[in-house]
């Protein structure tokens, strides 16, 4: 007897392309909009989105976080969970009172990101889930942008314009003039080192590269088929910062791999990103969806810990690589979720 012997998900990845240029051009026939053109309101009406914010002690940038989320200009349904994961300062009382938060959900010990995401989608209502970091301040018509644009097979990446953290003298951190800019992100403008093995692909460059993963790749388009751009490829461009995917299929494929957050950081949304794609997606860039992305006072001593861990969470993926695609894992999704809400606070209004 034969035994079936089902793709990896990495050889799974391998068989799909990336082309999207027929929806972004079909979205633009249909809306005379251009696809990296910012969104007016009424171009989102009759849409629905829930944005999900995990959040760990982030209450040095959340005021202005949520201000921008507030001052969002869009004609859909927007619904604004927030999951603190049990942060020892202020963040739960600043989410629990402003105004721009729907939902504010303190969990009863620190679960990690992972966790929080996925406790916030499960609450989720709308059929598209932007996930949004909580020290990142947003211009005001990326609302309007991802619900105009989404669908049930596309994945919509932001992108992120990192702000070192200086104080106000009200105390809240100080944004640079000027909206924020593309180009001042790593999947756009890249500059590697030379003679030291790249962290994901192990590969070494011999000579100086001025990297332009965004354009090089025809915004992403020629990553398909499981190709790289030196250490770059296509799920690691699903940046979970500022990222728009379809709840159905992040239910479908289990949401985040939370045993992530018990081995460090990152990686997680890459592999989310690799589940989705696997089941069918294409991941889209919006060039227009970039935000401040707002370091943290402490943040050399943070980025120490994180790279810490990385070698870590980045094994967990490769394993995860060989397995079968995850597919038809809601039962579990809602089971973990549920359990973390179990003695959770919610408040919602």
């Amino acid at each position: 007897m034969e035994v079936a012997v089902m793709r990896s998900l990495a050889d799974t990845l391998k068989t799909l392309a990336n082309a999207h240029r027929y929806f972004t051009t079909g979205f633009t026939t249909r809306t005379s909009l251009g696809w990296h053109q910012p969104t007016p309101a009424c171009a989102a009406t009759g849409r629905a989105l829930s944005v999900v914010i995990p959040a760990r002690n982030t209450a040095y940038a959340l005021p202005s976080v949520l201000d921008a989320l507030a001052a969002q200009q869009h004609a859909a349904d927007v619904e604004v969970i927030l999951v603190d994961d049990a942060s020892t300062d202020a963040t739960f009382d600043i989410a629990r009172r402003h105004p721009a938060v729907t939902t504010a959900v303190r969990l009863a010990e620190r679960r990690g990101s992972a966790a929080a995401r996925n406790t916030g989608a499960r609450l989720a209502q709308a059929p598209t889930v932007l996930f949004v970091d909580a020290d990142i301040v947003l211009p005001s018509h990326v609302f309007a942008d991802v619900a105009a644009r989404a669908a049930g097979d596309t994945v919509l990446t932001g992108f992120r314009h990192n702000v070192t953290y200086q104080a106000l003298p009200c105390g809240g951190p100080l944004l640079p003039e000027g909206p924020p800019l593309l180009a001042a992100d790593h999947r756009v403008t890249w500059t590697p080192p030379v003679g030291k093995a790249l962290p994901y692909s192990g590969i070494t460059l011999t000579e100086e590269l001025d990297g332009r993963p965004l354009d090089a790749t025809n915004d992403f388009q020629n990553l398909g088929y499981g190709r790289f751009y030196y250490d770059w490829d296509l799920p690691r461009m699903a940046v979970t910062a500022l990222l728009a995917v379809p709840r159905e299929q992040l239910v479908d494929v289990g949401g985040f791999d939370e045993e992530f957050g018990a081995r460090g950081w990152g990686m997680e949304d890459t592999h989310l990103g690799a589940a989705l794609i696997a089941t069918g997606c294409l991941v889209i860039p919006l060039r227009q969806a970039v935000g401040f992305h707002l370091d943290p006072p402490d943040a050399a001593a943070q980025w120490q810990t994180k790279l810490a861990s990385w070698p870590a969470t980045l094994a967990h993926y490769r394993h995860l690589l060989s397995l079968p695609t995850p597919t038809g894992r809601d039962h579990a999704f809602a089971t973990a979720a549920d359990k973390h809400l179990t003695d959770a606070e919610v408040i919602t209004r």
